[in-house]
């Protein structure tokens, strides 16, 4: 009996070895993916010559209908399931040098073949990129460790495991404070605030009672919103060769409050892209839209406005892709995309989106918002609602827009015809000399019983016409031109007209005997209907009103505005990217592959952009932002490059993660920007010590996968703060125009207005560095030496770079030499006697831990050194301080050396 039972055995045993063998003999081809192993090899190896530039041979590898499609020989390079019938493959094998392909290069290795070859046999079956699939829902890792404090955490331990590292312990207390608030107020905490983290005992609980006090902290909003400026590319001037001053710094104090009051990221999002086109728009809303107001004019003599217009809104196409969602477009400018599925007419598909709005690369940055003083606004509400009681809703609207917005107007830009008449600088505006005449074409004057005109003359005697379809056309006006201080806005009334007309203005003054002298300068145009309501009770009160309120000088800001129905422009193909070359007309959409993230009930004008950029379903806008505010506080993005998270960008080292914390910004989180952030500095992987051992440089040297904290160098926003608020002299001082800190004589060159950097006073010249004013062609030098960016287009990402540069800004430039005074003079009053006690209690402010003996001897003895060296040339210290001092004068240029040192200790430098 036990024979047959281990007979029975062995033929188990015999079965076994033979389904083995069976399995590991048989052919089998595992399934090849088209992502991870098709598409980097054609990106590489291909698609310069078969793709969006070029498509020799007619054979395309960027589409798959494209690919699968017949060629210049009639036949498809690709037969599905067919390697050895597919001429794709044949070059790919061939011998003969004109027929292998990549043609002249490198021929592909065996490996590369082989998946092409696989994949073509599987089907040559298509893959989407990752990053344009919707975000789902991700399932969590399973991991249980004790080192796990929020989901997190459990994707990052998961990581390190299959790389054989460990999570490194939690940073000290001291370290773990100064690091969170660098992170989340850009500075120094308050001393209150950090001794109460620094004695607790409960450590979880007083962290997050930290963070949270730092969230809720006005001071958060600052350090956020310079990230934000930079996608923006906010500056004080408006660019090119001239640089003008530009008055948008309220669009700077929105973000600053939007980041403070927690504005949900889609709200964000949309009153930047489309608030003008909320229903009853506030001031907040149309400040908003600044946000593509930033983009550049150019006031420069000779050039052309439709040109730079032109290129005003390619920008914000760009920035629309590149600082929103993460893709690089601009180069579907001229073709299609080389590496990602964007056709060339989808770029002037989405450009459509931006080629409506009211503003034309003028001088004076139409449209601007006017902004009322408190009795001014009263009168404004007083007026819109007489006149919705009195006329109708829509009229009031209409009146309000105009009042508000100055639109829909007819810049005088946009005159031609020109008899006697210019246009300044060919960019400027309409100027008149005598006997003038220019026409305004295609006006639309159905229900028009009014032009107003804003124009400038100092000649009294003069007379305008106006006049239908020809210089000699029907005469439907004609005034008396007096002459006045400034411009002014001219009512001129006739008879009501109907249709669409050109209309011929001209200007005759037989006083005048210069006939080469311009007397009349035009600003803008306005056809419309007479004030509303004249047989209403109080008609002439608000009409008054209305005059007093369009001839105020209120502040104002850039925004944006749509163009009206009857003013509407056409949207063209450029061909080859060439502005002046249109081809086929186009509409607003959004490239086919991303279609499906369009609400059905979106409209084709901003708002309808909008909408689709916040759809849930758009795989974009939610991973890209999730993105950027863990790089603010990781050093690098999940995604590293910030700009691209497409076939070409890197690849993402916790793709899982990525999507969990972007499926969470939008559903759990309701796009709540704080709830995220407050997310990442919870999780263990943020407060590990950043300590680098010898295994963590041999397995993940630059910190990858989080084995430790983040050891990263300040930016140059937080190197000024922090110095400032250690030194005890940074002003709490919130919004308003931008200050001018010291800077040297000679960095500014302004031929064209003589604008000049007037070194702030008192606590201004102590402010934030968000608050710094920026001229582009001469960004402050500080902080452009610490990667600041330029901000002539949008810069998703600041590349950190070491350069002796920086060292010589801490040590020499004067604005820190001030900061280091400042501090040597703190330290001598609240330090304490001596000069160790002063350096040691310096020291604390700085990190928050007692200074190591070691670095307090070497400290003190360059006290000594520099004393002893003063006290020997009196003259050397009173060239570092100052002649406002005049007593202990040694000691003080000693104590401010010392400062110095101290404030660029590496630990001061970097985040750790």
């Amino acid at each position: 009996m036990k024979f047959f039972q281990n007979k029975k055995l062995l033929v188990l045993a015999v079965l076994c070895v033979i389904v083995v063998l069976c399995t590991l003999l048989m052919p089998y081809d595992k399934a090849v993916d088209f992502n991870t192993e098709v598409k980097p090899i054609i990106n590489k190896k291909c698609i310069s010559c078969h793709g969006g530039v070029k498509k020799q041979g007619g054979f395309s590898l960027l589409f798959h209908e494209e690919a699968l499609a017949a060629t210049k020989s009639g036949k498809p390079a690709i037969i599905p399931g067919d390697p050895d019938g597919s001429e794709f493959i044949r070059r790919l094998t061939s011998k003969d040098p004109e027929e292998r392909m990549p043609y002249k290069h490198e021929p592909l290795s065996d490996g590369e073949i082989d998946i092409f070859r696989r994949w073509v046999k599987q089907g040559a079956k298509w893959g989407d990129h990752w990053a344009y699939l919707p975000v789902k829902e991700v399932e969590m890792p399973d991991v249980d460790d004790n080192w796990v404090k929020n989901d997190i955490d459990r994707f990052i331990f998961d990581k390190l495991g299959e790389h054989d590292l460990t999570p490194s312990k939690e940073a000290d207390k001291p370290t773990l404070l100064r690091r969170v608030s660098l992170d989340l107020i850009g500075m120094k905490p308050s001393d209150k605030l950090a001794n109460q983290f620094l004695n607790s005992n409960n450590n979880d609980k007083a962290y997050e009672l930290l963070v949270d006090s730092l969230l809720a902290s006005p001071r958060f909003g600052e350090k956020w919103a310079s990230m934000w400026l930079d996608v923006a590319r906010y500056a004080d001037t408006k660019g090119y060769e001239s640089d003008g001053g530009r008055n948008i710094w309220e669009y700077r104090d929105w973000v600053i409050r939007a980041f403070n009051a927690n504005k949900p990221y889609n709200t964000f999002i949309t009153e930047q892209i489309a608030g003008d086109l909320i229903e009853n728009a506030t001031d907040e809303d149309y400040i908003a839209t600044a946000f593509h107001r930033n983009t550049m004019t150019n006031d420069e003599g000779g050039t052309s406005n439709e040109e730079f217009r032109t290129a005003a809104v390619l920008d914000r196409v760009n920035t629309t892709w590149e600082g929103l969602l993460s893709t690089t477009f601009a180069c579907v400018q001229c073709h299609s995309h080389p590496y990602d599925p964007f056709k060339h007419d989808e770029f002037y598909k989405f450009m459509a989106y931006f080629n409506n709005t009211r503003d034309e690369d003028v001088a004076s940055e139409y449209p601007l918002l006017k902004q009322y003083k408190d009795s001014l606004n009263t009168k404004l509400i007083s007026l819109t609602s007489w006149l919705k009681q009195n006329v109708s809703e829509q009229k009031s609207k209409e009146i309000y827009k105009f009042l508000k917005t100055g639109q829909p107007i007819i810049n005088s830009i946009e005159a031609d015809s020109l008899v006697n008449s210019v246009i300044g600088n060919n960019n400027i505006a309409l100027f008149f000399k005598n006997n003038a005449i220019a026409r305004i074409k295609q006006v639309d004057l159905n229900g028009v019983d009014q032009l107003i005109a804003k124009y400038s003359t100092g000649k009294p005697g003069g007379k305008m016409e106006l006049r239908l379809d020809r210089p000699n056309g029907p005469l439907i006006a004609s005034w008396k031109v007096t002459e006045a201080p400034g411009y002014q806005s001219v009512p001129v009334d006739f008879k009501v007209q109907q249709g669409i007309h050109d209309v011929y203005i001209s200007y005759k003054n037989p006083t005048l005997t210069n006939k080469d002298e311009t007397v009349v300068y035009f600003d803008w145009f306005r056809f419309s209907q007479q004030f509303p309501g004249k047989d209403k009770p109080g008609y002439k009160e608000n009409k008054d009103t209305f005059w007093a309120l369009l001839n105020s000088n209120a502040k104002s800001i850039p925004v944006m505005v749509e163009n009206p129905a009857n003013r509407q422009r056409k949207t063209y193909v450029f061909l080859r990217g060439a502005w002046t070359s249109h081809g086929e007309e186009v509409t607003a959409g959004v490239p086919k592959t991303l279609m499906y993230a369009m609400p059905a009930n979106a409209p084709k004008n901003r708002m309808g952009l909008a909408m689709w950029l916040t759809d849930k379903r758009n795989p974009l806008l939610s991973r890209t932002m999730v993105n950027r505010l863990w790089e603010q506080l990781f050093g690098t993005g999940i995604v590293e490059t910030l700009e691209d998270m497409g076939t070409q960008g890197m690849n993402p080292t916790h793709k899982e993660l990525l999507d969990h914390l972007s499926w969470q910004f939008m559903n759990d989180y309701k796009w709540s920007m704080k709830k995220v952030i407050k997310e990442m500095v919870m999780s263990a992987a943020y407060r590990q010590d950043s300590r680098v051992t010898e295994e963590m440089k041999e397995k993940d040297l630059f910190n990858k996968f989080y084995a430790r904290g983040p050891r990263i160098r300040l930016s140059a926003e937080q190197l000024r703060d922090q110095d400032l608020s250690i030194s005890g002299v940074l002003s709490t001082k919130m919004y308003g125009p931008g200050v001018m800190p010291w800077q040297p004589e000679g960095i500014w060159n302004s031929p064209y207005n003589g604008a000049k950097w007037n070194n702030s006073a008192g606590e201004d010249q102590y402010r934030r560095a968000i608050y710094t004013y920026w001229k582009r062609t001469a960004p402050y030098p500080s902080m452009i030496a610490f990667d600041g960016a330029q901000r002539v287009v949008c810069s998703p990402r600041r590349i950190r770079t070491n350069t002796p540069l920086q060292a010589l800004v801490t040590l020499n430039d004067s604005a820190y030499i001030a900061i280091a005074k400042h501090f040597a003079l703190r330290m001598k009053k609240e330090g304490g006697k001596d000069v160790r006690s002063q350096i040691a209690k310096g020291y604390q402010w700085m990190m928050y831990k007692s200074i190591p003996e070691a670095k307090l001897k070497v400290l003190d003895d360059l006290y000594r050194t520099a004393l002893n060296d003063y006290k020997s040339h009196p003259d050397k210290a009173l060239e570092i301080l100052g002649e406002e001092h005049k007593s202990e004068i040694p000691e003080r240029a000693a104590m401010v050396v010392v400062a110095n040192a101290m404030l660029n200790f590496e630990e001061a430098l970097t985040k750790n």
